[in-house]
């Protein structure tokens, strides 16, 4: 066997049979891994293959980049960019651009995995790990979806109580969201276009609520562009850098990249034909691009409209309390008679919008957040079923995947919801996006284990340096909120979970620099080829 180079200058290795894109290890007739995912493939039409592009195959390969997108707009991030903007004003806007960007690199990554193997990354690390790492890397993973969960339950429960002017109280609205099982259920028998195209309509709702917003606040557009576009943060400080750390936090979420892996999955592709691959990893990279511009475009929208209407106003100032304490509204005693800076969540955002921009919007701001707790409830369900069938060849009904993971989200959340109040509830989304980010490195590093090129250490140096970084920024944002804790038990409990977590990720880490590029256990994905086993246990790089 030798190394070649085709006529697009990529590594072929070459053997004694055409090389397939993916190969099952055991003998026998090539087949698609087994998957409760939809049962229906969505056709590609077969246009001229020489065209640079088409309308009609990017409209094929509409649907799971928006089905992906989700993530980026769950009330978690609705919650991370009211406080940047109500906190750091528009001086964080970039650092929100730079983690949406991030953001699409790694989703192209998990994107041509799906395509080029035919597994999701779940199935290519159940393949990959031995049982104890696999294990636990499934635990971690399922806490980063259980705490996503959480956070649309909470979600939910606010709009509810907003759009009832308080009359459904938090821990009905929490108990509400179970319905979110019957109604996925239900969407679900319809096909899977159908389903995207709800799943369309629900961005739709959310960018008309949010936009209605930004239009009616009218920011400062030059103080927009300047926050988006210049890296800077005069005059910032450990709030403002918390801020940051929860932004990319927040926005980079670990199951969304074992979501997309799979997603893809769902056309028609002819895995053995090297330019049909080529071309469904180019369509899902611009219909990932489009779909997270307007992620990005809906979350400029909420840090806009809290940092020209809020950021650092005090209670009293504009006429806070009288205007929302002193009209006798469901939403009295909420702020104080004080000078104390303002502090806003989800469920003090809306009321303050309505206060100051009338009832049309609370109202609306709630249906928003309504939209974006119903649609990443059920796109975080769908991540559920891929890692468990993934990492434990364990295949569940739609019903009880749901059924688990919903129960599993809403018995703390009532517990909070029937013996405090709502700011404890929202004071959850703090903790939730600590727990998020501390599970980042579960899905970085897997992905960029199967990405990593073998030919050169350009791919390998600049996503050990990618892990590097978000696992610092995510680790100072763990740092910061346990030591605002104040408790020397915490603080010991914390050291110990650290280290056994450090030596977790060291394990993957070095997992990832010493796996043997020959051995054909393990398919390694490429930045531009894939690298697979044929049935004679011979390594094929094919071009993608």
């Amino acid at each position: 066997m030798k190394t070649e180079r085709d006529g697009d200058g990529v590594l072929e290795e070459s053997s004694s049979q055409e090389p397939e894109l993916y190969s099952p290890a055991s003998p026998g007739p090539q087949q698609e891994p087994i998957s409760t995912y939809f049962e229906e493939k969505v056709p590609i039409p077969e246009d001229d293959m020489t065209k640079l592009f088409s309308f009609r195959k990017l409209w094929a390969f509409t649907g799971p980049g928006f089905l992906m997108s989700i993530a980026y707009l769950d009330p978690g991030n609705i919650e991370s960019d009211l406080q940047s903007g109500a906190r750091a004003g528009f001086k964080l806007l970039w650092v929100l651009l730079g983690a949406t960007i991030i953001g699409l690199l790694l989703q192209r990554l998990a994107a041509r995995l799906g395509v080029v193997t035919g597994m999701h990354l779940a199935e290519v690390c159940n393949r990959h790990y031995p049982t104890v790492p696999r294990i636990i890397l499934w635990l971690m993973v399922e806490l980063a979806i259980i705490g996503s969960d959480m956070q649309e339950v909470i979600g939910c429960a606010i709009a509810l109580n907003l759009l009832s002017v308080g009359r459904i109280p938090l821990w009905a609205g929490v108990l509400i969201t179970i319905i979110d099982t019957f109604v996925f259920l239900f969407l679900d028998k319809y096909g899977l276009r159908k389903l995207e195209a709800f799943f369309g309509f629900l961005i739709t709702i959310m960018a008309l609520s949010f936009g209605y917003e930004y239009v009616r606040v009218a920011p400062d557009q030059a103080e927009v562009l300047k926050g988006m576009f210049l890296p800077y943060c005069s005059g910032c400080g450990p709030t403002q850098l918390e801020q940051a750390v929860g932004i990319v936090g927040a926005v980079i979420m670990p199951h969304n990249i074992y979501l997309h892996s799979a997603l893809v999955k769902s056309r028609d592709i002819n895995r053995a034909n090297k330019k049909e691959v080529k071309e469904a990893n180019k369509y899902y990279f611009i219909e990932s691009s489009i779909a997270l511009f307007i992620s990005f475009l809906i979350n400029v929208f909420v840090v806009a409209v809290f940092a020209e209407a809020f950021y650092g106003k005090t209670n009293m100032e504009r006429g806070l309390h009288l205007q929302c304490n002193e009209t006798g509204s469901a939403h009295s005693k909420l702020f104080p008679a004080n000078n104390e800076t303002l502090e806003v969540d989800i469920y003090k955002g809306g009321v303050v919008l309505g206060c100051f921009f009338g009832p049309a919007a609370l109202y609306i701001w709630a249906i928003g957040i309504l939209a974006a707790g119903q649609s990443s409830t059920m796109t975080g369900t769908y991540s559920g079923q891929f890692v468990m069938e993934g990492f434990l060849n364990l295949r569940w009904s739609r019903f009880a995947r749901v059924l688990l993971t919903r129960s599993i989200a809403i018995f703390p959340t009532l517990l909070v919801a029937v013996f405090q109040d709502v700011q404890h509830l929202t004071g959850m989304n703090d903790f939730l996006n600590v727990l998020q980010s501390m599970q980042l490195p579960f899905a970085l590093i897997p992905i960029l284990t199967f990405t990593t090129l073998a030919d050169s250490g350009v791919c390998t140096i600049g996503g050990g340096l990618l892990i590097l970084v978000v696992c610092a920024i995510n680790m100072y944002f763990v740092v910061v909120y346990v030591t605002a804790l104040n408790s020397t038990v915490l603080y010991v409990f914390s050291a110990l979970l650290s280290i056994a977590y450090l030596s977790f990720v060291c394990y993957l880490v070095r997992h990832l620099s010493v796996s043997d590029k020959d051995d054909c256990s393990s398919p390694v994905i490429v930045c531009v080829c894939v690298c697979v086993c044929e049935r004679e246990r011979q390594r094929v790089c094919v071009c993608v």
